[in-house]
């Protein structure tokens, strides 16, 4: 008993670790067919279901293990179940997907908990060397799912693309840690926080180039700007299914790492940091916005979404506040059910002929089917940040957080960009609604049916939220009061 109580925090990696070696076993040894190949996926979301039970279940209380290298605190548990959410639902939008192309292998599964793993310890992380093992079991996984297809050529060529340049993006971050620990003589956050303070992280160059390496790597796999340029390739190249899963829990997990190693291991560089924060989060929102508008391909349109979304999340991190990490981790969770009921929805996209992904194949959607037009356009107006849907306040918090930390600029700007990428998402509404109308698109199966249905109701009806005791908002302020300001 004791042990599993030292445990304790380690338990939901615990579970998923070894439950994806166990399907890993389970599935060499089974037939190799697609029935198969779901079965061990149910196996795996069973997986995922238990380990954010045991999430929900744990003491309110820090409690670090390994001397501080792995922490479980609020923010880390609040992230763990975004993550673990929105992985299961990647994962069950990849059943049908899948099967039609008679790729619903175990291997699959295997990978995106495997993946899951690394992306729990990113947001548990307490040290350079955990934070490092955690990015890269999420990468490593995620380089062979970008390329899952292997007989088809832009899933080759986006994995390969996406390892490529992972790879330099880690050696540089791994050149970051390696000058923190020699200008610190540490590894651990909470060492180097005691270090990295005053006159000693403004005189110490070294220091301060080392925080921009490390800042670098996570800002590749967040696709911030100028870090952006695999994001439209592996979108379009990668199979939707993974898609889906990299553009969300994916960018939750980047994000909350971000976060921990900002606040917890360089609290007392906030001026050096908050710097480079402020002109990746300009150049992501403003490249996001007008990136996008020339896409005619949904896929490649999505990624630039994203990116000006992460510039969006970083107004928030900018300020430098407990109301900035609220509003990120409130706008986190909100971008997270927008893109997965959006990425359902390209994956409903379907034609006797097979999949379509350009814009005008949705060309009076409305007229064809009524429900899904209605819930994607819902979808679009909350990405695009249109009162009284969820996106509105995403946006709101973290813009309120801004101009309370005096960064009005920031602000501004991005508000102006906002306006501007709301262009391209109600260009596609207009399509659905008001172009003359193509063949239909083939019936929405029930997996994709239900993650767009709750998607877009949580959307719409999120205006009640801050009103409501224990929502969300107050969640994330009290996993935003883990950290010191």
């Amino acid at each position: 008993m004791t042990y599993m109580q030292t445990l304790g925090p380690l338990l939901p990696e615990l579970i998923l670790a070894i439950g994806a070696m166990v399907l890993l076993v389970l599935g060499v040894f089974r037939p190799q067919t697609d029935e198969e190949g779901r079965a061990i996926g149910w196996l795996a979301i069973v997986l995922l279901v238990l380990a954010g039970a045991v999430i929900v279940l744990q003491p309110a209380d820090v409690r670090a293990m390994f001397e501080g290298a792995f922490v479980s605190d609020s923010f880390a548990r609040l992230l763990k179940l975004l993550i673990l959410g929105g992985s299961a639902a990647a994962l069950l939008l990849a059943f049908d997907d899948l099967t039609d192309y008679r790729q619903m292998r175990f291997e699959y599964s295997v990978l995106i908990l495997l993946s899951v793993v690394g992306m729990l310890v990113m947001v548990s992380a307490g040290d350079l060397i955990t934070l490092y093992l955690g990015l890269e079991m999420q990468s490593l996984a995620a380089y062979v799912l970008a390329s899952y297809r292997r007989d088809n050529l832009r899933s080759s060529e986006a994995g390969l693309k996406y390892f490529v340049l992972g790879a330099l993006a880690s050696g540089m971050m791994l050149y970051g840690a390696s000058l923190v620990y020699g200008f610190t003589g540490s590894t651990s956050f909470a060492t180097i926080s005691g270090i990295a303070t005053g006159n000693v992280a403004i005189d110490n160059i070294g220091l301060v180039f080392g925080l921009v390496f490390v800042l670098v790597g996570v800002a590749f796999k967040v696709s911030a700007v100028p870090f952006h340029m695999w994001t439209p390739d592996v979108y379009e190249g990668a199979p939707t299914p993974v898609v889906a899963f990299f553009a969300s829990a994916t960018k939750v997990a980047s994000m909350g790492l971000l976060i921990r190693l900002v606040l917890s291991a360089f609290p007392g560089m906030t001026p050096q940091w908050q710097q480079i924060i402020v002109f990746l989060s300009i150049a992501s929102m403003l490249l996001g916005s007008f990136a996008a508008i020339g896409q005619r391909n949904i896929k490649r349109l999505m990624a630039y979404s994203s990116i000006g979304h992460v510039g969006f999340a970083f107004v928030g991190l900018a300020a430098a506040s407990q109301e900035g990490v609220q509003g990120v981790i409130l706008y986190m969770a909100i971008y997270l059910v927008m893109t997965l009921g959006a990425f359902a929805c390209i994956l409903a996209m379907r034609r006797s002929d097979g999949p379509t992904e350009e814009i005008s194949d949705l060309a009076g959607l409305a007229q064809t089917n009524l429900p899904m037009a209605f819930a994607f356009g819902a979808l679009m107006f909350s990405l695009a940040g249109i009162p009284p849907l969820a996106g509105f306040f995403a946006k709101f918090y973290v813009f309120l957080a801004a101009i309370n930390a005096g960064l009005y600029t920031l602000a501004v700007i991005g508000v102006l960009a906002s306006v501007i990428a709301a262009y391209y998402y109600l260009y596609i509404v207009k399509v659905m609604f008001f172009d003359e109308p193509k063949d239909s698109f083939l019936p929405v199966r029930s997996k994709e049916g239900f993650v767009i249905a709750v998607s877009a109701a949580l959307m719409i009806f999120a205006f009640i939220v801050p009103y409501l005791p224990g929502s969300l908002v107050s969640v994330a302020d009290a996993a935003a009061a883990s950290f010191r300001y």
